[in-house]
Parts: C-alpha cells; sequence; structure tokens
C-alpha cells in the first residue's frame, strides 16, 4: 500500500470569511495574522502552492497602533519611473490620508511574491470604520 501525503486541490476550500477588528491592535502583529489566515495556514488542508486561506475583512483601520517611533520614523517609498522619481510617505501620514493601504501594505509584504501572493492579497478588504458591505457572505468574528 502506498503512502503519500494529501496534496489539496483549490476545490477543496471551504472559502470561509472573517471579520477582524483592528481597534487597539498593533500593526505587525495583526497583519502576521491577517497573513496567516489568507494563505490558509490555519486549515489541516494547508498546502503551499495552492490558494486555501479564507477571505478577510478588517473594520476599524484607523484606530491601529504602532510601537515606538514608528509612527514618526517608518517611511513608505514608491518610485515613478523616472530619474529621480522617487517619493516617500510616513506612517503617521498615511494612517491620517488612507489608513486602510496602512494595513494592506503590511499584509502584503507578508505574502508570497509571485501569482499566488496577487492573488490572495485579493481576499483581504479593509474598511476605517466598524461597519462593512459583506453582509451577504455571512462572515464570522474572528478574535487576534
Amino acid at each position: 500500500m502506498k503512502k503519500y501525503t494529501y496534496s489539496a486541490k483549490r476545490s477543496d476550500n471551504s472559502e470561509n470569511w472573517c471579520v477582524i477588528d483592528a481597534k487597539d491592535k498593533i500593526l505587525g502583529r495583526l497583519a502576521s495574522q491577517v497573513a496567516y489566515r489568507i494563505r490558509g495556514k490555519h486549515n489541516p488542508l494547508f498546502t503551499p502552492h495552492v490558494d486555501t486561506g479564507d477571505w478577510i475583512i478588517v473594520i476599524n483601520a484607523d484606530k491601529i497602533r504602532m510601537t515606538g517611533n514608528k509612527l514618526d520614523q517608518k517611511k513608505y517609498y514608491r518610485h515613478s519611473g523616472y530619474i529621480g522619481g522617487i517619493k516617500s510617505i510616513t506612517a503617521k501620514e498615511l494612517l491620517e490620508k488612507k489608513p486602510e493601504e496602512l494595513i494592506k501594505k503590511a499584509v502584503k509584504g507578508m505574502l508570497p511574491k509571485n501569482r499566488l501572493g496577487r492573488k490572495l492579497g485579493k481576499k483581504l478588504f479593509v474598511y476605517t470604520g466598524d461597519q462593512h458591505p459583506h453582509a451577504a457572505q455571512k462572515p464570522e468574528v474572528v478574535e487576534i
């Protein structure tokens, strides 16, 4: 009798929806738990090359915290493609302008840098208030 390791298929995933409240949570710790669930590592059927994760809704993104001086010292960079086209923004400015982007960037950095990672990044929805438009998916509240 052959013994083998089971490799999950895309159809094996149950596609759960989860709501996570970011109020007074530390950014890095929240992002690592969100990436863990999006990737599907909490699932016993986890397979590294298959999407076996959940859909995640993060609410209260504007109430996220950062420890130490990271709020003032941490910078996010982007480049226009032209010479001298590098621009930066601090975490404090990003939190004031687009708090959703702060969480999305943190989670994206913890996902694989390939086709699967780009696909998994689309399974994250971040909102500033405590309301979200995904009630029809019947998401379950997850405590982190």
